[in-house]
């Protein structure tokens, strides 16, 4: 059990969100596969297991970002859908109920690497959902 409460293996049921600070990343009815490719020195991307509770989203957003940017959209989907990319969920605290997408691509060639990333991608926001914050 992790220190949040959560089990340590995240479920392929489980929902997870990633927050969007970019209107680039969405428009009014998708995400686009940018809004959850890897970090490139963390070779990652940053999700919450929160689901779709709005007030948690909020909070998790203020009580993780430090910059000035401010919270645009929020993106959602399945830890299987994850999964049937190719890719792994792995729970990440601190901070609370955080974890990774890893397993991205990394090669030698960038052009097909990041091709290879937006693929992946591309299969996951396919199914997402996605909540605009006023």
């Amino acid at each position: 059990m992790l220190p949040s409460g959560l089990p340590e293996f995240v479920a392929n049921e489980e929902t997870l969100s990633r927050f969007l600070t970019q209107r680039s990343h969405f428009n009014s009815e998708m995400a686009k596969p940018a809004a959850i490719t890897p970090h490139p020195v963390h070779r990652n991307s940053s999700v919450f297991r929160i689901g779709d509770d709005r007030p948690l989203l909020l909070q998790a957003f203020r009580e993780t970002t430090s910059s000035d940017r401010s919270l645009k959209a929020v993106v959602s989907f399945s830890a299987g859908q994850v999964r049937a990319a190719g890719l792994e969920v792995e729970a990440e605290e601190p901070p609370p109920r955080h974890a990774n997408i890893e397993g991205w691509p990394w090669l030698d060639d960038v052009e097909i690497q990041k091709a290879r990333q937006m693929e992946l991608a591309s299969r996951i926001v396919s199914g997402a959902a996605v909540w605009k914050v006023d």
